[in-house]
């Protein structure tokens, strides 16, 4: 079984630290976040530039470049309603370490960025939903079916092909979280590859609680086969339950100062 893998998702454009920084070019808030997730155990970096509807090509250009310049070719997730700001970053990416990420296509209006997705070898986010929250499973699935069938008919691999089945809030749809473990476990037993927005659990809970309700969401994802999450490493918890059920699921071996090794995290110092 492989390592979970983390994308860390602190460099989102809805920080006003970010924000600004995007707007003025600055590196250095960027790259200070990036460092930070790197050393807690990111594989990937999710580079969200949100709408980016006036300059977002340049933006996203100017961004993949400067990270992958200063962290050694660091892997990332391009994340980004405009779809022309996601090929500007496929076409400067560097592959040394790892495909692209294109953050995310659905089976609605966004369903083209998976043809963008083939079209440049990336691998890419397969949101299980059309117009909204899907209604129930059979839904959800129908989606995953059609995405993949999609990406098999334009010659992916389904492994490039991350199947997120919407992590939804546990405040307002706390009947609903049973029904998206039992659609990891049903994308898992497809061998299909899973991810999600791991925040979007405790989105509008306490401040204090929101780590202890993902961390456990979590580990019930990953006993049910979920192999990968945006979420953010220096969460201290959250990544001592991944390490933790690493262990458990065999995809990484035990030794007794395992929480202080990041094990597979992408080293960007070397």
């Amino acid at each position: 079984m492989e390592k979970f893998m983390i994308i860390g998702e602190r460099i989102h454009c809805i920080s006003p630290e970010i924000r600004k920084a995007l707007a003025e070019r600055d590196p250095e808030p960027i790259l200070r976040r990036a460092k930070a997730q790197l050393d807690a155990g990111a594989h990937y970096i999710d580079f969200n530039i949100g709408p980016a509807e006036r300059d977002g090509e340049e933006i996203m250009t100017w961004g993949v470049q400067m990270l992958q310049s200063e962290l050694n070719n660091v892997p990332l997730a391009l994340d980004t309603a405009n779809r022309k700001a996601i090929e500007a970053g496929l076409k400067v990416y560097n592959r040394e370490h790892a495909k692209p990420i294109v953050n995310s296509a659905d089976a609605g209006g966004r369903i083209d960025l998976i043809d963008l997705a083939a079209e440049y070898d990336a691998k890419v986010i397969a949101l299980c939903s059309k117009d909204g929250i899907p209604k129930d499973n059979d839904e959800r699935m129908a989606y995953c079916q059609e995405m993949l069938e999609k990406g098999l008919m334009l010659g992916m691999d389904p492994t490039d092909m991350l199947f997120d089945p919407l992590c939804l809030v546990i405040k307002g749809m706390q009947e609903k979280q049973l029904e998206v473990l039992e659609a990891i476990r049903m994308m898992t037993e497809m061998g299909l590859p899973t991810t999600g927005g791991l925040s979007n659990v405790s989105n509008g809970c306490p401040k204090h609680i929101r780590p202890i309700l993902d961390s456990n969401f979590l580990a019930m994802a990953m006993a049910n086969g979920f192999s990968s999450a945006i979420v953010n490493p220096c969460d201290e918890l959250l990544m001592q339950t991944i390490k933790s059920c690493d262990i458990i699921n065999g995809a990484s071996l035990y030794a007794d100062s395992f929480l202080e090794i990041n094990e597979g995290a992408f080293e960007y110092n070397v």
